[in-house]
């Protein structure tokens, strides 16, 4: 079987299992979508605890519905948001959290992000990027539901800034033994669920 083979096959399995166990919340059905999951409000929130994300000023997201609530604290934090476009058909949209106070609930869907965000001609060097997975192990690997958005977004800021944290919010059952690997595969460093922090580099062995 092949590595591709190998990703598809997980995406499916997992994809199954929230369905299943009903883990797995609007919009549904969850296949071939970065899965929105029970107590995705809970791992935005624990999100605040990690001493990067405090220290952050400018923080990347993507703009899939299970880490809707780490924009809305992104921007209730006082935080720049950088949010990718879908598809990354308009590029990255940067929204101001003055801008948007008291509405920051709405700023942090799409269209709000719309509404509030200027397009990006210049973007500027974030402290944090905050990905989607559909499976990710405990060394770090993602998998996401198979168009290469995630991967183009990460390596096109490190390529422009150099090394920054990536952090993916995801329900334990996500977390599997081993996600396949590709060579332009990119990593997180940190792994939040609505139970724990997992701090990848300490499992890189």
């Amino acid at each position: 079987m092949s590595i591709k083979e190998e990703k598809a096959k997980l995406r499916e399995r997992i994809w199954k299992i929230m369905e299943e166990k009903k883990i797995a919340r609007y919009p549904l059905p969850p296949y071939n979508k970065i899965p929105n999951f029970e107590g995705s409000e809970e791992a935005a929130e624990k999100i605040r605890e990690i001493e990067i994300y405090r220290k952050a000023k400018v923080v990347v997201t993507n703009p899939d519905f299970p880490q809707k609530k780490v924009r809305e604290y992104v921007l209730k934090d006082g935080k720049i948001l950088i949010m990718a476009s879908p598809r990354l058909k308009q590029g990255y949209l940067q929204i101001n959290p003055e801008e948007v106070k008291g509405k920051e609930e709405f700023a942090s869907t799409i269209k709000g992000a719309f509404k509030y965000g200027k397009r990006l001609k210049e973007i500027p060097k974030p402290d944090l990027i905050v990905t989607g997975c559909v499976a990710v192990d405990e060394r770090g690997n993602r998998l996401g539901k198979g168009g290469g958005y995630g991967d183009r977004e990460i390596n096109f800021f490190k390529s422009k800034f150099g090394e920054i944290p990536v952090l993916t919010t995801v329900h334990e059952i996500q977390i599997v033994e081993k996600v396949p690997v590709e060579e332009n595969d990119t990593r997180v460093d940190f792994i939040v669920t609505p139970k724990r922090i997992i701090e990848c580099k300490l499992h890189d062995k």
